[in-house]
């Protein structure tokens, strides 16, 4: 592959991504590592990428949202574990409903090209989904929300409210003895929506929500199935969780490429 084709390539897998890590990116390219930072480094001088630890984000000329790139890398090795358990639950030909959250995102990114039916509530999902031919894709509406790329609000509500599949998966900002939370308080009643439109309801979650409290109160531990976190959790969250009733699945980090 000549150089200039192997950069294009490069440069469109980071694009489709928004984030993506140097293992993955040197494998689906077949090159060392070294060479794809040297491609990178002449990425982020043009101003297409910008390398952070742990991978690199697309910075090009599609519309940006630097709160979610931020959120994204945030905490990056825990979530890319919790995506990769997570994506376990989901089977081949599944109904699955997705948030806008940077956990549920990175799950999104291993289920490109698997025969999947998806629905989500977030732009940027739907970007990397919809050249995806192996799935069926639904964007539900609504109020955006210009920091995440996320609908919610009533149009969303309504929107769900129509809607049945199998598996809903979001993230959540803290997680308490008393529930799970978030910090807006449209997302919560958009996500309330999501859960009823659900048979089954997965929340993913790094370790550090866990004694954290947000604006909003979103439902009890109890009121979802399963609960994918790293292995970052303590035995006494451990034990708090599973008391509830809910299916704890510990992804250990080391499982992490």
């Amino acid at each position: 592959m000549l150089v200039e084709e192997r950069r294009n390539r490069l440069l469109e897998m980071v694009r489709l991504r928004r984030f993506a890590s140097l293992p993955e990116l040197a494998e689906q390219l077949n090159v060392s590592e070294s060479t794809i930072r040297r491609d990178l480094d002449h990425l982020e001088n043009k101003g297409e990428a910008r390398r952070i630890h742990g991978g690199v984000l697309y910075t090009g000329s599609s519309p940006k949202l630097p709160h979610f790139d931020v959120q994204q890398t945030a905490e990056w090795d825990k979530k890319r574990a919790i995506a990769l358990a997570a994506e376990k639950l989901i089977e081949n030909g599944d109904t699955i409903l997705l948030d806008g959250g940077s956990t549920t995102y990175e799950l999104a990114r291993l289920l490109v090209g698997r025969p999947l039916h998806v629905v989500t509530t977030s732009l940027p999902t739907a970007n990397l989904l919809a050249s995806n031919p192996g799935s069926d894709l639904v964007l539900i509406g609504g109020n955006i929300c210009p920091r995440s790329g996320v609908a919610r609000g009533p149009y969303a509500d309504r929107m769900l409210s129509d809607v049945r599949v199998r598996k809903t998966i979001f993230s959540v900002a803290g997680i308490r003895e008393s529930g799970f939370f978030n910090n807006d308080l449209m997302l919560v009643e958009t996500e309330r929506a999501m859960m009823r439109a659900a048979d089954e309801v997965i929340v993913v979650a790094d370790s550090t929500k866990f004694g954290r409290q947000s604006l909003t109160h979103l439902c009890p531990l109890g009121e979802v199935q399963h609960l994918v976190v790293d292995d970052g959790i303590t035995p006494e969250w451990q034990d708090k969780v599973r008391a509830a009733g809910v299916d704890l699945i510990v992804a250990e980090s080391e499982i992490v490429t």
